[in-house]
């Protein structure tokens, strides 16, 4: 996209232009979740609930990578907006950078960690040793994904959002293609089962990566990568960190929820730990593809702010959560129409299905609201306000937690799930007051 557009053109279809590449990009990935989940339950309802106790950790890296590819995307946007190109330079530069040593740590700490993470939340070996097999497996490629992440938050930042749709397109594909392939066997590749799946994710993002540093190397970007002295020295690290802490803050707070919960289901039953995991495949259908929307307007919140145009910056956050509000309506009512058949993709045990789409139709409820703290968390972490966003996901991913513990002990399990629409109630009030405040100044 043109730099003048980013700041000229009428806000609506600018939004449209920057933001549907990365909603059918996310579309597709979330469908990839959910088939990878759904041949993962066909092995056996062990190793679903085994993929579900790894998820927490999986999120971890994502969350890591992803958040300071935040950073990244906020400062380059920034630094492009107000014509300082030695330093977007320089931040493109030290995050690709961080971010592999990112990567390095990330792979050496959840290997290292996972027995005992297992062993929190269940006694059967069935379960811990498909969680292993799909862990040691599927963490070698921490560092693929760190890495991947930068460059996908580069591209986007200078308006490349094709590249990121065709890049992670690619990915996804070929992992929803070998998945079977692997999980089962054909021809002459052996059944691998659960390690399959795992190999299968790890072939895809290395796809995803070798794309986007294909044409990274072509040129024709107004951003360089080099590992010399004058891109690699100054204080743009302190930018990094300041919105990607937060950031990646806010995306690993699923992971301690994640974690949290399946500690208060477990102490009712095996099968709620099962359906929580279920419900965390099932909504990023509808999560990663607002996901989808915020990032296409980050870069052009980061660009206009740069360049002093606040009003289109109000402009712009409006008309997302606009196109929020109409994701999670569907989602909602996709919930409430066929819950059971939802669950039933997962699991061949009728007790499952029940239970399942009655903790589907209460969680659903919040889903529309949800819509203005997603938004709002996007907009201000396009401005570079990482703390106020990080505010947004303590209520959203840690206030929830001492509420479900609460109406637990009132209503059992069910408890858990009236605690997401409550919650959901709360950060959006919130979400409203630090999106005033910030514009304000």
């Amino acid at each position: 996209m043109n730099q003048n557009e980013m700041k000229e053109k009428p806000i609506f279809p600018l939004v449209l232009s920057m933001s549907y590449p990365m909603v059918l990009s996310m579309l597709v990935n979330s469908l990839y979740n959910i088939v990878d989940s759904y041949f993962v339950a066909k092995i056996s309802e062990d190793a679903m609930t085994a993929l579900s106790l790894v998820y927490p950790l999986q999120n971890l890296v994502n969350a890591v990578g992803v958040g300071f590819g935040i950073g990244v995307n906020a400062a380059v946007a920034y630094f492009l907006g107000a014509e300082n190109p030695r330093a977007a330079n320089q931040a493109v530069s030290q995050g690709i950078v961080l971010n592999f040593l990112h990567g390095i740590l990330l792979t050496i700490g959840c290997l290292a960690g996972m027995p005992f993470f297992l062993g929190l939340f269940t006694e059967d070996a069935q379960v811990v040793s498909y969680g292993l097999r799909y862990s040691n497996i599927v963490f070698l490629f921490s560092t693929v994904i760190t890495v991947e992440v930068s460059y996908e938050k580069i591209f986007q930042a200078v308006g490349r959002m094709k590249v990121s749709m065709v890049s992670m397109l690619a990915g996804c594909v070929l992992n929803i293609i070998l998945d079977p392939v692997f999980i089962f066997g054909w021809g002459f590749i052996p059944a691998m089962g659960i390690e399959g799946a795992a190999l299968a994710t790890g072939l895809g993002q290395v796809l995803t990566l070798g794309i986007y540093l294909a044409l990274f190397a072509r040129g024709g970007l107004p951003v360089s990568f080099r590992l010399d002295r004058e891109h690699l020295r100054g204080g743009v690290y302190r930018r990094l960190y300041l919105v990607g802490i937060p950031a990646t803050l806010n995306m690993a707070l699923p992971s301690l929820l994640v974690t949290a919960l399946n500690g208060i289901l477990a102490v009712y039953s095996q099968v709620y730990v099962l359906i929580l995991g279920i419900y965390y495949k099932l909504q990023t259908f509808i999560y990663l593809t607002a996901n989808g929307i915020v990032q296409g307007i980050r870069p052009l919140v980061g660009f206009n702010y740069g360049a002093g145009e606040p009003e289109r910056v109000r402009q712009i956050h409006r008309c997302a959560l606009g196109l929020g509000l109409g994701i999670m309506l569907a989602g909602t009512l996709a919930c409430l129409a066929a819950p059971e058949a939802l669950i039933g993709l997962f699991s061949d045990n009728p007790q499952t299905w029940q239970e399942g789409g009655r903790a589907l139709r209460i969680i659903s409820a919040g889903f529309v609201v949800s819509a203005v703290s997603v938004m709002t968390s996007g907009t201000l972490e396009g401005l570079g306000k990482g703390l106020p966003s990080l505010w947004i996901s303590l209520i959203r991913y840690l206030a929830i937690i001492p509420i479900a513990f609460g109406l637990s002990r009132l209503l059992e399990a069910a408890g858990v799930w009236h605690a997401f629409w409550v919650t959901e109630l709360l950060a959006a009030g919130v979400s409203v007051g630090l999106y005033r405040r910030c514009l304000t100044k």
